[in-house]
């Protein structure tokens, strides 16, 4: 009923509202094109053109036919494409979840360039969590790939893992706070006074872990990185920062760095994958990495060199 040449038929004499100059730009006869919308009308039992003898317009419903043809069009001209990519192993959708620590948008633009040039037909999703919640998409949300997966070791055996390397820790204030005028090494009961601030763990079916909080210290939760290193900067709050991310905040002395009794132990971070879901995409993304790929360089930025 809707084949490729009666959906050309119906656009042409949409496009031209006669049947005379749709059949020419076809080369067909009118008779013919007129044979077939009368056949599309009749299969469908809806009329889709009011016809007069000077012109052929189209009805409201022939109106969101026509909003959809170029739609099926183009989706018959790619279905043998897709096909064959489906029967090579390309998955049809890839689901990416990135740590937030090593979010960073001009990576995610490459990769996603990079990944859509490599396979065309592939729907790409890509989103950012907290902690425990990089787990909690992988295992739970179906999630096919996750960027800085917390620790070395797999908490599933249904995902493995590939090190990526350890991010190191800087307990970073503004010039101006008053723990700056303090003589290190803090302690506890000087850094207690004064909120932590913390990007609350996304996690919804694992136990959600806080980063850094001390006994009764006030936590003030923000909803990303950027909004955690700002409020440093304004002097709202403490706490621990990826050392390679603040390195330049405090070459510009927008922040210093102090040590502080209890120091924060570097985070080891991995890829991870569903072992049941590996396809070539995923095994490509995983090449990136393995590889060392310049595509992915930006995600590392945060990552200890000498860990990697």
């Amino acid at each position: 009923m809707l084949d490729r040449e009666t959906i050309r038929s119906f656009m042409k004499v949409a496009e031209h509202a006669n049947f005379s100059k749709a059949a020419e730009e076809l080369h067909k006869t009118p008779a013919a094109i007129s044979y077939r919308i009368k056949v599309l009308e009749d299969a469908v039992d809806t009329q889709l053109f009011t016809r007069t003898t000077r012109s052929v317009n189209l009805t409201q419903a022939g109106e969101h036919l026509l909003s959809q043809c170029q739609k099926w069009l183009d989706w018959m001209e790619s279905m043998p494409d897709e096909l064959r990519q489906i029967a090579d192993g390309v998955e049809r959708s890839i689901n990416i979840v990135i740590n937030n620590l090593l979010f960073d948008q001009e990576s995610v633009s490459r990769l996603t360039l990079a990944l859509h040039e490599a396979f065309p037909f592939t729907q790409i999703n890509i989103s950012n969590a907290v902690y425990m919640g990089v787990w909690d998409d992988l295992l739970n949300n179906d999630y096919h790939l996750a960027i800085g997966v917390p620790g070395l070791d797999t908490i599933d055996n249904t995902v493995e893992l590939h090190p990526l390397g350890k991010l190191s820790w800087s307990f970073t204030i503004t010039p101006t706070h008053p723990l700056a005028t303090l003589k290190p090494p803090l302690k506890e009961s000087q850094l207690r006074h004064h909120p932590a601030i913390n990007i609350e763990d996304t996690s919804q079916h694992i136990n959600k872990r806080t980063a850094w909080l001390l006994r009764d210290q006030k936590e003030i939760k923000v909803p990303d990185l950027a909004t955690k290193v700002a409020c440093h900067i304004n002097g709202a709050g403490i706490g621990f920062l990826p050392k390679n991310l603040v390195k330049p905040l405090i070459d510009e002395g927008k922040l210093i760095e102090r040590e502080v009794q209890w120091s924060r132990t570097p985070s080891p971070l991995s890829i991870g994958w569903r072992q049941d879901s590996r396809g070539e995409v995923t095994q490509w993304i995983i090449d990136l990495f393995t590889n060392n790929d310049p595509i992915i360089q930006g995600f590392l930025k945060n990552i200890d060199q000498s860990h990697r």
